[in-house]
């Protein structure tokens, strides 16, 4: 019975132990026989806890890492694998994992030991130590403690994290139209007056530190600047700064000033006497400009000023301004006139530097923007004011075309003794005082009015001319028809005298005889009426002898009267009074006559009787 208790146990008891061992054998492999398993992707750093015996049983004063065995870290790490005589009770061991440093990055390292930085330098020289992965080489050929100035670049190594703290810093990237201005934090110091290092040769853009110093590189800012690419640069080394490349435009110059390099010689000669020119790569203001185009160039050692080699626009307007900005801070030019007017002008200056002596401009004023306010601004606004006080107002209107191609020529030659070429001067608007205006406009329309009624008027007569050429359009057909009647009328007057001239010939002939007969007759009648009349004569004489003349007139009216069987006695007397003063039979007579002599049938007029 008891048997058969003690099999199970015996049974499970090995199965028990057999699965502790399985659990336990790192621990109880490093405690009964002292050995480590490092796995693949680990590194085992040890530390001896001490020594009992030999020289070397404690570390040098200063020191981190044991080379010699002593207690304390140890330079040498343990490769994966299993290690035998690492006592648990004498050394500790931990793994850590090997350090990796990821694509697009770079390991910045920290020594915790190693010799003091010496030489003023704030970054540890290289010493060849397989990327870290040699502590002991590190230490025993020089290593210095603190920041490194060597790098790891990417990929995965076996490094002593006791000795060496790595960082991840991210790779240095300039793009396209970019350049990378550096500052170096290790290196010589800066002679006296210079702002930034020279270039030096050898370092690969940076990326080799300790080249750069051995080479003589100067800490601080750098002449020399980095292209777009990809850099492993240690930023503990230096720090980079992306700018902008340079970029000329067409119909653009740009003008250098150095503030770097050797000292410069004038190579302008005696006869500019406002600045130096010197050649490139020289302190100073370059005599060659750049011509359009990309340039890499520091903008804190290099300033490059644009200067526009096309016609430039300068408009003296109010709120006016072209693109390039030169002329926003001017305005409408205020002049006052002869006559005591103020009225304001608008100017447009056109003006051209020449390639060549861009330099020279701004070697005299430093910027086109100084160009503008310190000589263009006095310049064109003093002309106007003065021009403008020589005439009066309306004379200035008047002769606008005139002042402005005095303008372009003085100012022109005002503007050639600073190396700029005035291509035109070109008025603009004109606004003269507000009162003097209605005047004028008062005036114009007055004029205009004139002129609309002159118009008028000969548009009446052109109307008059045409309704009489209308109307004479219209005749036209009885013209004609008129015209041919005359023409036959006077062929028929013509055949009518043609035949009356053949009749009178014939007439003359009869007359010519009848006129024969008549004279022999007339002859003998007018001798009859002589004699007859002779007789006549004598009786009237022997009557007016027997009364009076009167009586012998008023006879003859009344024989008159009676012959032509006038009523000489009313039908109706009206009248009164004494025989004295009623009137004569002879005033009644005389009356009626008078009367129906007057009596409209017979050709007389009541207005005339009542005359």
């Amino acid at each position: 019975m008891e048997s058969t208790m003690v099999d199970p146990v015996v049974k499970y008891g090995w199965v028990l132990v057999l699965f502790l061992i399985l659990i336990l054998h790192k621990a109880i492999l490093r405690m009964f026989f002292g050995t480590v398993i490092v796995s693949k992707d680990e590194i085992g750093i040890v530390n001896k806890k001490w020594v009992l015996v030999g020289r070397n049983r404690t570390l040098p004063d200063g020191a981190i890492v044991a080379l010699n065995g002593e207690a304390g870290l140890q330079a040498d790490t343990l490769a994966p694998g299993i290690h035998f005589g690492l006592w648990a009770w004498q050394f500790a061991v931990s793994k850590v994992p090997f350090t990796t440093i990821d694509k697009g990055h770079i390991g910045i390292v920290e020594a915790r030991d190693g010799r003091p930085l010496s030489g003023g330098r704030v970054l540890a020289k290289t010493v060849e130590c397989n990327s870290f992965q040699d502590a002991r080489g590190f230490l025993s050929r020089g290593g210095e403690r603190g920041p490194q100035i060597s790098i790891i670049p990417p990929g995965t190594y076996r490094i002593n994290t006791g000795l060496f703290q790595v960082a991840a810093a991210d790779v240095l990237e300039i793009p396209d139209n970019m350049v990378g201005v550096v500052t170096t934090k290790d290196g010589k110091p800066l002679a006296t007056g210079e702002i930034a290092g020279k270039e030096v040769t050898g370092h690969n853009m940076y990326q080799d530190a300790e080249a750069f110093i051995t080479s003589g590189g100067n800490k601080g800012l750098q002449e020399q600047v980095i292209l777009a690419g990809r850099y492993f640069i240690n930023p503990r080394f230096a720090t980079v700064e992306t700018k902008p490349m340079t970029d000329v435009p067409i119909a653009n110059v740009g003008v250098v000033i150095a503030y770097v390099g050797a000292e410069g010689k004038d190579v302008t000669g005696d006869s500019f006497k406002h600045g130096n020119l010197v050649s490139r790569g020289q302190k100073g203001v370059w005599f060659d400009p750049l011509d359009p185009g990309k340039y890499p160039i520091n903008p804190f050692t290099h300033k490059v000023e644009i200067v526009p080699t096309a016609n430039i626009v300068l408009n003296w307007a109010t709120g006016k301004s072209e693109a390039h900005k030169l002329d926003e801070k001017l305005s409408t030019i205020t002049v006052r006139s002869s006559d005591g007017f103020t009225f304001n002008l608008d100017v447009s200056q056109i003006i051209h530097v020449p390639r060549n002596d861009a330099p020279k401009v701004i070697a005299r004023f430093g910027t086109m923007a100084n160009l503008v306010t310190q000589v263009l601004e006095p310049t064109i606004g003093n002309y106007f004011r003065n021009a403008a006080q020589t005439s009066d107002v309306i004379e200035f209107l008047k002769k606008r075309s005139e002042r402005q191609a005095e303008a372009k020529i003085s100012i022109a030659a005002a503007l050639g003794e600073y190396n700029v070429n005035a291509i035109d001067t070109l008025i603009g608007d004109i606004t003269p005082p507000e009162a003097l205006m209605k005047t004028l406009t008062d005036r114009k329309i007055a004029e205009q009015e004139q002129v609309t009624y002159k118009t008028q008027q000969l548009a009446e007569e052109t109307r008059k001319d045409l309704q009489q050429a209308k109307a004479m359009a219209d005749t036209q057909a009885r013209v004609v028809d008129s015209e041919r009647s005359v023409t036959i009328s006077k062929f028929g007057a013509e055949a009518m005298i043609e035949g009356a001239r053949g009749q009178a010939q014939s007439k003359k002939i009869n007359a010519e005889a009848d006129a024969n007969v008549i004279t022999i007759v007339g002859n003998a009648e007018a001798s009859k009426t002589l004699a007859v009349g002779t007789s006549e004569a004598d009786v009237i004489k022997l009557k007016i002898d027997s009364m009076e003349s009167g009586n012998y007139a008023l006879v003859q009216v009344v024989q008159a009267l009676a012959s032509n069987k006038v009523q000489l006695v009313p039908q109706i007397i009206a009248g009164g009074g004494a025989s004295g003063q009623g009137g004569t039979l002879v005033d009644v007579l005389l009356a009626n006559l008078i009367r129906d002599q007057m009596k409209p049938e017979n050709g007389g007029s009541p207005a005339t009787l009542a005359g």
